[in-house]
């Protein structure tokens, strides 16, 4: 293996080797609590254009298969471990991760101290860094770094929607209700979860406006996970605002804090984010504590909910780590959303009830007075 190393913002360098592709990748680098799933967390589009850091020691040991993606490329742009198999042992397996990573041009470094990294990224909140296998000169990797223009006030959900409107299940027959699915970066996990409880769904670019999905007649929508800050995605939020009253709505992550906005409140960023998954949330309704998987780094400002008081709403759920808000629902609107990813299952399916939740809410609009 060559050299690599990866460099953060204030300076701070760890050196270890390269696995995957070789090049530079320069990003904002977050830690992921999971144990396994790495497949997933590449594929996954809310991690588009992010240096992503296991806490688990290893990855690659059970390799790749061509079942557990969550899109249909890759999207990380690098990658950290303790330590790399590039043997593996799975009866899925189709081949190596680093193979995997090579042919995607994910940039990975292992062999670093990643515990030490994450109680860094826990301390100095989040911050930007870059792995390089070019080059070990820290002046010429700190410009790098310093002309990366962040996360925050970009829209990435332009480079992880669809290019054009598809069915994802165009020949279920026995469907009880026909949903829009806005698709600001939408996981396949969550699509199958709403296939299996009974809906037939048409996916939409993010740019698609309320009129357009008015059009399709559906029974509902949904808005999907989606990476990056919600506050710069503007034409979501203003579709989502002569969406929300007309019909059921129903909402996931960014699609969560886009509502949100939608409303009049505010979202900001947290410290260093939530990505993995063991996160204990509160379901306020029933008291019982659920294991969930997350991926955000903003999050909905609880004060700023004031600011929709004309609006009835309830918090749902709420973050037992830090007290963020982890769902919201809005009875008058016929509308809900949740922070974290039910369609995970660490728990293994504490949360999957959300899904179900959404044939509820549109039986509720089609039966009001």
């Amino acid at each position: 293996m060559d050299d690599a190393l990866l460099m953060l913002e204030d300076g701070t360098v760890l050196k270890g080797k390269n696995f995957g592709a070789s090049g530079e990748i320069t990003g904002e680098v977050v830690f992921n609590t999971c144990m396994m799933g790495y497949q997933e967390i590449l594929t996954d589009p809310s991690y588009c254009q992010q240096i992503v850091s296991m806490t688990y020691t290893q990855v690659g040991n059970y390799g790749v298969n061509d079942k557990d993606i969550e899109s249909d490329r890759t999207h990380v742009g690098g990658f950290a471990t303790r330590e790399f198999f590039d043997y593996y042992s799975n009866w899925r397996a189709k081949d190596s991760l680093g193979s995997y990573m090579k042919k995607n041009k994910i940039v990975g470094i292992e062999g670093i101290d990643t515990r030490m990294l994450t109680r860094h990224i826990r301390s100095t909140g989040a911050i930007k860094g870059i792995i390089s296998t070019e080059t070990d000169d820290v002046k010429k990797l700190e410009e790098k770094i310093k002309n990366h223009p962040g996360i925050t006030g970009r829209d990435l959900v332009k480079l992880v929607t669809c290019k054009k409107s598809y069915y994802y299940n165009e020949e279920k027959q026995d469907f009880k209700y026909r949903i829009v699915a806005v698709d600001f970066g939408v996981k396949m996990s969550m699509l199958k979860c709403l296939d299996y409880v009974g809906f037939k769904i048409i996916v939409v670019p993010a740019s698609t406006n309320a009129e357009e999905i008015f059009k399709m007649e559906p029974d509902g929508v949904f808005f999907s996970n989606g990476p990056g800050d919600p506050s710069a995605v503007g034409y979501a939020i203003k579709n989502i605002t002569k969406i929300l009253g007309k019909l059921p709505v129903f909402g996931i992550c960014l699609g969560h804090q886009l509502m949100a906005l939608a409303l009049g409140a505010k979202t900001y960023k947290l410290k260093f984010g939530h990505h993995g998954g063991n996160h204990p949330v509160k379901n306020l309704e029933t008291g019982r504590v659920e294991i969930t998987t997350q991926n955000h780094g903003f999050a909905v400002d609880p004060d700023s909910l004031r600011n929709i008081s004309k609006i009835k709403h309830n918090v749902t759920h709420l973050n037992l780590n830090d007290k963020t808000i982890e769902g919201i629902e809005y009875p008058g609107l016929y509308a809900y959303s949740v922070q974290h990813h039910p369609e995970v299952s660490p728990g293994p399916y504490d949360s999957r009830y959300i899904f179900e939740s959404f044939i509820k809410c549109i039986d509720n609009f089609k039966n009001r007075q």
